[in-house]
């Protein structure tokens, strides 16, 4: 079988974006069992309510729901188990330092295959007020106004 190549995702966490402020993004392995990749492939994963959280010195992704393996037998995996994260000790020891502020979290933002090989990217978060959800929808519209206004005057109507 060919070795796989490129990126390829699988699920992404568009409302992490909406809800909060991503400060910092990192790419990190996952650790999975053979039916949670084999579901993965299946392009079948959720992020909505995932998050990251520090168990000693180890980081942990928890709430990522990937669900069972249609063909697994008893070999198959709990759909929200805690999962562990791979990064690197300096990356680990910068996200406990920032994460031990208040207001600020580690949450998922999309996971994919990288050359065949189970990422996720994740992001050090600041929660944004309701105001600011507000502000950034309206500056959204704002900006579809303004472009759908120039395309129409540059086709002479």
């Amino acid at each position: 079988m060919a070795k796989e190549t490129g990126r390829k995702v699988i699920a992404s966490n568009r409302k992490a974006r909406h809800d909060y402020l991503i400060e910092d993004t990192y790419e990190a392995g996952i650790t999975l069992m053979g039916t949670e990749v084999k579901s993965l492939r299946m392009g079948r994963a959720s992020l909505l309510d995932g998050f990251a959280i520090f168990y000693g010195d180890e980081l942990w992704l928890e709430g990522v729901h990937i669900p069972e393996y249609v063909q697994g037998t008893w070999t198959n995996h709990t759909p929200r188990r805690r999962r562990k994260l791979l990064l690197h000790r300096t990356e680990l020891d910068k996200l406990m330092a920032a994460t031990r502020e208040s207001g600020r979290t580690i949450v998922p933002l999309s996971l994919y295959f990288k050359d065949g090989r189970a990422k996720v990217e994740i992001g050090l978060a600041k929660g944004k007020k309701a105001y600011d959800k507000r502000h950034a929808l309206r500056e959204r519209q704002d900006q579809r106004d303004m472009d759908r206004a120039l395309n129409s005057r540059g086709r002479g109507e």
